[in-house]
């Protein structure tokens, strides 16, 4: 061992001796004990237990659990001098064996160099200067790039996760070359770089034989590079292109160097750390690998990369764009679009974006038509990265077929979940590199950096638009092409949860598709390509909107379906689509969902019911918390998306629209007034409205104002609001003559029998608020004055005559409140026919007049006393009211 730990052992007390050996047990891998009793840990001294672990346990998982326990323990001088005496061997190790091997710097650097082509300078204006600005972003989150963080010397293992082509690979690349240059120089092989793209093709080899792969002298130095413990880096990037059965890699593990294994066993037993147990991993994922990757990793760090951020997107326009003007109209005009500005993370979609809009500006030619959807953008692209046809000629001969097979490679590819593709697969298409010339040109497709005679899509949203196109080209259809197509799924199984849930990467293809299922864009495809684009796709799309065991079938999905018909820009096909659904729950929670489903519900004709719910960040929520700069910018935002509100609250102008349901929304001043202008705009149709959980808190009032005098409106459930001014509001609906109001449920945690302040001048003797008895719950005599009860009511006089349900759950009653409640139940003029009182803070005091209530009302059907603390004595004295026979009571 590095450090020697009998006698730090000898330090602890007997009690934290035994908390040493509790906590031993529960670090894993909890294995690496198996083979010693629990007595006989249980009775050994300090002395003892430190020759039982260092003789009878691998060293280094003594070494690292060690420090992990006396962290646990709070023994930070113990564990810091554990680490202080393992650096000092690692320095020492490093001064007796110094082993330089010629042309090891030559390795590192040829690996940087191909850390793919969109860090290149063909793709980032200026070459590679600004690379570094983007890796000290994440350096400080990873112990071993940020000196400031004690490392430790136990295992690290650092996953980096995130989209496509946002820079895992490069950040990888980049620490690694840090790691062998700067951390370690001129020692024996301390990085190695594992890419599963590439690996995933090769057969089965022992783990020498891998790693020799980058280090052809590394199969011999096994020992040596063991031995090395933790000053061994090992690159695994794209663990998501391994091409394994799901659970698999967790149940075949192998701890032999000289044991041939299948490449995807050497690296999931590299993970769990039987192969180079004490060396530092770091792994490069998407997100749909995650669950894969989590049970073979042991206390990993994880970091999610973004790619480009918004500052990095709008730089990188400005440095593509030789005139400053036209580089931010492009820049506007993607931003325009949230699910285009979205991608945009990818340096490689932002140079599809400047290189389809530069030649539109130099054209003339409108930017936001191009820009509207990721589809045209990315049909823009691939139709101008192919040669002209020359004037009174056609395209290409050969230029159909070409797109044909590129377009049944990218397809393949996404079935099989793999992005890398070799000659083979190209001779199986019956193509050749020179067939598909036109689109290596164009940088459409690439030979790949790391796999020699391979090739990769640009970035995997252009293999997945191909792969979309796949299925509109005449006689292409699954099955079709000689069998080629055979391992492609139809468009039911590319629309089916359950494929999808497999394989995320059809979600997209799915949206492109929708969006290819276009007249005016089928018809700029044939004229490019000269091939044959076949719209009949359009009817499978529409049946899989419908079908139950489709995304579509649950209100959970509402949001891929508007994502879906929105990516069609085709109004007809919407319609269609949405002609037979009635019922809606639409959950906005960006831009995007909001743009989208404006979009679709303009031509929706049939809606009934829709329940709306707004996450924070799509409007201004509060005006006064932002610095007045980021208000002014928050302004516009707000000001840019109203349009789409607009669009989207049309709905509500609907003669068929009866229940709206507006829920758990963060919504702004603007919007409200919107949506309040619409209701009260539109045929009187709606007859149940929700209102709960709403900001700003003043929409209650607002709506309330608006739904007085609503003839249609039978249920209104107001819940949320704390707002003391409710109550007149109130009164103003239900003493509207024409108010058909039969059931209200008020905000929680008011009481809106006490007494408020706008009440008080509607009895002159009593000081009861009888125009609250008389508003909610019906007359009591022609004898009392009915005087206004507040702006907007100031010549009526009058009560409700249709509100038969009243539910109060949730509000704290007041004695007043209370003597109120029971004197209008008695009333025999009285309508109510239920009445919730749940959790209204009632105790065996209120039960007696509750049961003489019971005695003489002879509409009151349903009563809900649930969750008051009535005791037993309060719940004999209801059931004496009970036995009454004038009881009408069903239900309590």
């Amino acid at each position: 061992m590095d450090f020697n730990l009998r006698p730090l052992l000898e330090q602890l007390e007997l009690e934290e001796l035994s908390q040493f050996k509790s906590l031993l047990r529960t670090l894993p891998p909890q294995d690496e004990l198996q083979h010693v009793s629990q007595k006989e840990v249980d009775e050994a001294s300090g002395q003892q237990l430190a020759e039982i672990l260092t003789t009878r346990c691998p060293v280094f998982w003594v070494e690292m659990v060690t420090i992990q326990v006396f962290d646990k323990m709070n023994r930070t001088d113990l564990s810091k001098r554990a680490k202080d005496e393992l650096r000092e061997a690692a320095l020492k190790y490093l001064q007796e064996n110094e082993l330089p091997l010629a042309g090891q710097q030559d390795t590192y650097s040829n690996i940087w160099k191909t850390s793919g082509p969109i860090w290149k300078q063909s793709l980032w204006p200026e070459g590679n200067e600004h690379i570094p600005t983007f890796t000290q972003r994440y350096e400080r989150l990873v112990p071993f790039c940020n000196p400031n963080m004690l490392a430790g010397p136990f295992p690290h293992t650092v996953v980096l996760q995130g989209a496509a082509g946002v820079g895992k690979t490069m950040l990888a690349k980049k620490w690694m070359l840090d790691w062998a240059q700067d951390h370690l120089p001129e020692t024996l092989h301390s990085a190695f770089y594992l890419s599963c793209k590439g690996l995933g093709r090769q057969g089965a080899c022992t783990f020498a034989e891998l790693l020799a792969k980058k280090c052809p002298d590394a199969q011999e130095a096994g020992p040596q590079v063991l031995a090395q413990g933790q000053k061994i880096l090992v690159v695994i990037d794209g663990f998501n292109e391994l091409r394994v059965p799901s659970g698999s890699l967790i149940h075949d593990i192998c701890g032999d160097w000289k044991e041939p294994k299948p490449v995807p066993v050497l690296l999931g037993s590299l993970l769990k750390r039987k192969l180079l147990p004490k060396a530092t991993l770091l792994v490069t994922t998407r997100p749909e690998a995650l669950g894969e990757l989590r049970p073979l990793v042991d206390q990993p760090l994880f970091i999610e990369v973004e790619g480009f951020l918004e500052a990095d997107r709008r730089g990188y326009f400005l440095r593509h764009f030789e005139q400053q003007d036209q580089a931010l109209r492009a820049f506007q005009a993607m931003k325009g679009s949230p699910a285009l500005f979205h991608m945009g993370a990818a340096p490689a979609v932002c140079w599809v974006v400047c290189t389809c809009l530069k030649g539109q500006l130099e054209k003339g030619e409108d930017l936001a038509s191009t820009c509207r959807t990721p589809t045209s953008l990315f049909l823009r692209f691939l139709c101008g990265q192919c040669p002209p046809a020359a004037p009174g000629h056609g395209p290409a001969p050969r230029l159909p077929t070409a797109l044909h097979a590129l377009s049944l490679l990218a397809a393949r590819g996404v079935w099989a979940q793999t992005s890398l593709f070799d000659g083979q697969d190209l001779g199986r298409l019956g193509v050749s590199e020179s067939d598909l010339r036109p689109f290596l040109d164009g940088k459409v497709l690439q030979a790949d950096a790391d796999c020699e005679g391979c090739y990769a899509f640009l970035h995997l949203s252009v293999q997945q638009f191909l792969a979309a196109l796949f299925y509109l080209l005449d006689g292409a259809g699954p099955g079709d092409a000689g069998g080629c197509a055979q391992d492609i799924g139809d468009v039911r199984a590319l629309l089916s949860k359950e494929e999808r849930l497999r394989n995320p990467s059809l979600t997209r293809v799915g949206h492109f598709l929708f969006g290819l299922a276009n007249e005016e864009r089928a018809r700029e495809l044939e004229a490019t390509f000269g091939c044959r684009v076949s719209l009949d796709v359009r009817q499978e799309l529409l049946r899989g909107t419908r079908a139950r065991d489709w995304p579509f079938s649950s209100r959970a999905d509402t949001r891929e379906l508007m994502r879906c018909l929105y990516e069609s820009q085709e109004e007809a096909l919407v319609r269609e689509a949405l002609a037979p659904i009635t019922e809606l729950v639409l959950h906005l929670q960006s831009e995007r969902d909001l743009v989208q489903a404006s979009f679709c519900l303009r031509h929706s004709q049939a809606l009934r019911r829709l329940s709306l719910q707004v996450e924070k960040g799509i409007f201004l929520e509060n005006e006064g918390i932002w610095e007045p700069g980021m208000w002014a910018e928050r302004s516009r935002s707000d000001q840019h998306l109203l349009p789409f509100w607009v669009d989207l609250c049309a709905v509500l102008g609907s003669k068929d629209l009866v229940f709206l349901d507006v829920s758990q929304s963060s919504l702004s001043a603007s919007s409200v007034g919107i949506l309040c202008k619409k209701i009260a705009s539109a045929p009187c149709s709606l007859q149940k409205v929700v209102l709960r959980n709403v900001s700003p808190a003043d929409a209650y009032r607002n709506f309330c104002i608006i739904l007085g005098g609503y003839e249609t409106l039978t249920h209104l459930t107001l819940e949320g609001s704390d707002q003391n001014n409710m109550l007149p509001i109130l009164c103003g609906v239900l003493l509207h003559p024409k108010c058909n109001l039969q059931y209200l449920r008020t905000p929680e945690n008011t009481d809106p029998w006490a007494l408020h302040p706008a009440f008080l001048e509607f009895s002159t003797s009593s000081r009861l608020p009888t125009a609250v008895m008389q508003v909610v719950l019906g007359p009591h005599g022609d004898s009392h004055d009915a005087r206004p009860c507040g702006p907007g009511v100031t010549s009526r006089s009058g009560t409700n005559h249709s509100l038969t349900c009243l539910n109060l759950t949730a509000n704290e009653f007041q004695d007043e409140g209370a003597k109120l409640l029971y004197m209008t139940l008695r009333h025999p003029k009285c309508i109510l026919q239920r009445l919730s009182l749940e959790n209204c803070h009632l105790t065996a005091a209120y039960c007696k007049e509750l049961a003489s209530t019971l005695m003489v009302n002879q509409r009151l059907t349903h009563l809900c006393l649930a969750k008051n603390d009535l005791g037993d004595h309060g719940v004999r004295l209801l059931c004496e009211g009970l036995s009454y026979t004038e009881c009408q009571l069903q239900t309590w």
